[in-house]
This record gives structure tokens, sequence and C-alpha cells, in this order.
């Protein structure tokens, strides 16, 4: 499993969005970005998650931050999740998890003393120039903003 750590150049990706447009980290050199890995459309924990980081999007966007929400669901599902809650930014699908795996977001769990393979919950900040500052692995889905905030010390 891929390792990330703070200051390591995040893996630059190219997949399509909600539209089918295809977008890459290089459209977002210059900004700083957040990036969420989250399991599947319309679960509890992850319509928690995305909920969250909407409400606050205005926060994140006077901040100066992007939100990208990756996942590998299809476009189509992507487009009815963003309808549906009214998502106010890009959700990305990665079907063959190459991109999930790039950012060591994709390995063992455990669910009720089993272990299999899953998507694991994560996000990356990157800085605008393309660089990891902050990475969540063990994700709070209904404050995630709030941890941010208070980890990158905004507060």
């Amino acid at each position: 499993m891929v390792k990330l750590n703070i200051g390591d150049k995040a893996p630059e990706f190219q997949l399509p969005n909600q539209d089918g447009e295809i977008v890459s980290l290089k459209n977002f050199k210059g900004k700083k970005l957040i990036i969420y890995f989250y399991p599947k459309d319309n679960t509890p924990g992850c319509t928690n998650e995305a909920c969250n980081l909407r409400d606050n999007y205005q926060y994140w966007l006077d901040k100066g931050y992007e939100i990208i929400g990756i996942s590998p669901d299809k476009p189509d599902s992507h487009r009815k999740f963003i309808s549906k809650y009214n998502l106010p930014f890009t959700l990305l699908s990665d079907p063959e998890k190459k991109v999930i795996k790039a950012y060591g977001a994709w390995g063992l769990k455990k669910l009720y003393g089993k272990e299999y393979e899953g998507l694991i919950r994560s996000t990356f900040i990157i800085d605008e120039t393309g660089k990891i500052v902050e990475i969540f692995k063990k994700v709070k889905t209904k404050e995630h903003s709030e941890q941010i905030i208070k980890k990158l010390n905004f507060e």
C-alpha cells in the first residue's frame, strides 16, 4: 500500500467528473485543494461528510480552497448525489481505483472482526504548489470541516 506523507507531492490524476469531463490535479495549480476520498454515494457516512463540506463550502472558498470528492462510483451516480444534496463541488469517478490507491486510500479494513479490502475514508489538504500539507485518516463525517479547521489552526 502506498503511504503518502506531509510534504510529499500529491499524485497527479485524470478522472471524469459527474458530467464525464476529465479533471486533473494540474487544473488546480496555484490553488489550495481539499481532496476527500469516500466509499459510496448516498450512504449515511458519505452523505454526512459531503453535506458537512457543503454547509461550510463558502468558508472554504473564502479561505482559498477548492473541494473535490473521489469515490469508485460512476459519473451518473455522482450527478444524482450532487443533485439530491445540492453539493456545490466536483465529484470524480475512479472505478478502477487507480487514484484511490495512489493516495493510499485503499487497503485492509476491519468490520465486526473480519478483515477485507476497501476504501479508507481519507482527506488530503494540498497547497498551491501541489504539496500535501495535511492528511486525515480518521475522518469525523459529521464534523469534517471543523476537524480540518482545527488541524490547520484556522480557529
